[in-house]
């Protein structure tokens, strides 16, 4: 599946400014992950491609707009990996929610994956933030808070 406009390229929109663009994840199943950012956490599905010559296919998933927000890349390779190794230098992706309590219900529903449930930051005293952690389809650790 392309995405892509019919005869057309996708639009480029020449950057202004340094910013982040997106995050990649390799995937395993790239059906599953776009359902998971797209249905249970509302995100939209800006753009997907396959490769054919790479073997490969990407989807971008965001909030907004993608030329002026972050987005996640899902990228799946053909054939290539079962499972992938997170490696011990990646921690989480963060994203800000405004009720983690419901969310966290819905996604337990889900049979998300929920390591961490909704609770205030261990050690933060008084003020402390209210987070929980959340795993992707590929074990991917998720953050969740109220602060935007």
């Amino acid at each position: 599946m392309n995405d892509q406009p019919p005869g057309g390229s996708w639009k480029v929109v020449k950057n202004t400014k340094q910013r982040i663009r997106h995050t990649m994840l390799r995937v395993k199943d790239l059906e599953k992950s776009i359902d998971f950012y797209t249905r249970l956490f509302g995100m939209k599905l800006f753009r997907r491609m396959d490769n054919e010559g790479g073997k490969y296919s990407v989807a971008f998933v965001g909030y907004d707009d993608e030329n002026t927000h972050p987005a996640i890349e899902l990228t799946y390779n053909w054939g290539q990996h079962d499972d992938y190794d997170k490696g011990d230098g990646f921690g989480h992706i963060a994203i800000g929610v405004p009720d983690l309590y419901s969310l966290c219900d819905k996604l337990e529903a889900e049979g998300v994956d929920i390591p961490r449930p909704a609770g205030p930051l261990k050690h933060g005293g008084p003020n402390a933030s209210t987070i929980a952690f959340v795993g992707d389809p590929d074990g991917y650790m998720i953050e969740l808070g109220e602060r935007a």
